[in-house]
């Protein structure tokens, strides 16, 4: 059956002039107008309008992106009121959805339903289009990326048209859209496939840096969804193995969940950090203390519940996707360069993977991929550790995430990613003036 949920907003878009910044605090953008439009047609009409008008136009997610990608002068799209549910079909095993809404939304109602994403990331607080955009993924050994999931989406482009793009309806939009990077218009609704609900047994344990090194290719192989966080200074990782489970149910206590994730993984690890950014000389000490805080602990739940994990603790981030056999060599190279160079690293890093996909620029596109990942806490120095991180990850031929923080070109990417030029084509006749354009896309895309 075929069912609609949510509400409808008023259809007509609401325009303001105002600041909007990120997450992390570390992007502003002042654009001529914002308008948070209710629908497809409100879209449109507010593109058509910028367009004319010479304004450049972008659409803004959630701010979790760390990068420039949503900065426009001109005019800013907010995702508010172009949200819910839009059906249910349980018969294809589909969803579609508002490109605003966030992937919390999303979830829940999925599992109201009793269908489930097969994959994604450890956050839900991100809207649709900006996950999709950016190429946010979790990890896995066979289910791939949030966009590797989407079966159709639509588009509005700059004439103000709304396309519907997927295998069969513009397929050669659909294959670049999936992760568009905003470059070709404003997605408005995706539509993504969705299986019965499951549920995952979730193994959580420490394991030594050495251990988990050498053993990275079966743990890998042997779980359908292996991840770790290094602590830098220490030989302590935090191991995470995710397996379909047949039940029955066993989520987390209340209490122990609280324990864990909000005052240990939370709480005092946000103290730790101030205190580090304040008295360097105290990181290690801090990160063998954090390395040993969690202890093992198990549990089955649905997917969702087991993906994500709360983030309140605000930071700055760079990843790298590298080809899986080149990853631990890369780690290794990192450990060496942050003890060398004297860093003092108070967060941990972390390392998941992504099978091959068929998406032209997708971090995983072609290529089993494992992705490392940076971070540092909010106003810590943090360029002389990426720039460290960096030089390693695109010695092993890297791609960067596309929201989080690097230094690449359109010249490197386009090395990098072998059907980049297929994506540059789309572009080209669909934005050939390029109102959905910025400063981040000219330097990673090209003129």
């Amino acid at each position: 059956m075929t069912g609609k949920t949510g509400t409808t907003a008023p259809n007509r878009a609401t325009t303001t002039s105002s600041t909007w910044r990120n997450w992390a605090g570390n992007v502003t953008a002042r654009p001529r107008r914002t308008v948070a439009p209710a629908t497809a047609e409100d879209v449109a009409a507010a593109v058509a309008s910028a367009a004319a008008d010479g304004l450049r136009v972008k659409a803004v997610g959630s701010g979790h992106s760390f990068t420039t990608a949503a900065v426009t002068d001109g005019l800013l799209i907010r995702p508010d009121r172009l949200t819910g549910i839009r059906a249910v079909d349980r018969v294809a095993g589909t969803v579609t959805v508002a490109a605003g809404s966030t992937l919390r939304q999303l979830n829940q109602t999925l599992s109201t339903h009793g269908l489930s994403l097969t994959n994604m990331g450890d956050i839900m607080e991100q809207t649709v289009s900006g996950a999709v955009s950016t190429g946010t993924h979790g990890t896995g050994r066979d289910s791939a990326a949030i966009a590797a999931q989407i079966r159709a989406l639509e588009l509005v482009t700059v004439d103000g048209s709304v396309l519907t793009c997927s295998a069969q309806e513009n397929p050669d939009i659909f294959a670049a859209a999936r992760v568009g990077l905003g470059a070709l218009g404003v997605i408005t609704a995706v539509t993504f496939a969705a299986e019965p609900e499951f549920l995952l047994r979730a193994q959580e344990e420490p394991m030594p840096f050495g251990r988990v090194t050498a053993e990275f290719g079966q743990l890998t192989d042997e779980n359908e969804h292996f991840e770790f966080f290094w602590f830098p200074h220490t030989e302590s990782c935090i191991t995470k193995r995710n397996n379909r489970s047949a039940g029955p149910a066993d989520p987390l206590g209340r209490i122990g969940a609280w324990v864990d994730d909000e005052l240990l993984s939370n709480g005092l690890f946000a103290a730790a950090c101030a205190l580090g950014r304040a008295v360097p000389a105290t990181v290690p000490g801090l990160a063998r203390i954090s390395g040993s805080a969690l202890s093992a602990r198990s549990y089955t739940d649905v997917p969702y519940k087991v993906f994500t994990s709360p983030r309140r603790v605000r930071f700055l981030e760079m990843e790298y996707a590298l080809p899986r056999e080149a990853a631990m060599t890369a780690l290794h190279e990192l450990r060496a360069a942050i003890e060398r160079l004297r860093l003092r690293i108070g967060f941990p890093v972390e390392v998941r993977t992504a099978p091959a996909d068929d998406i032209p620029l997708s971090t995983a596109s072609g290529r089993d991929t494992a992705y490392i990942a940076v971070h540092m806490y909010r106003g810590t120095p943090h360029r002389a550790y990426f720039a460290a991180a960096e030089r390693i990850m695109t010695a092993h031929g890297g791609r960067p995430h596309w929201g989080k923080l690097h230094t690449r070109d359109a010249a490197y990417l386009a090395e990098a990613y072998p059907r980049f030029a297929e994506f540059a084509a789309v572009r080209d006749r669909l934005d050939p003036h390029r109102v959905f354009g910025n400063d981040y896309l000219r330097r990673v895309l090209g003129d």
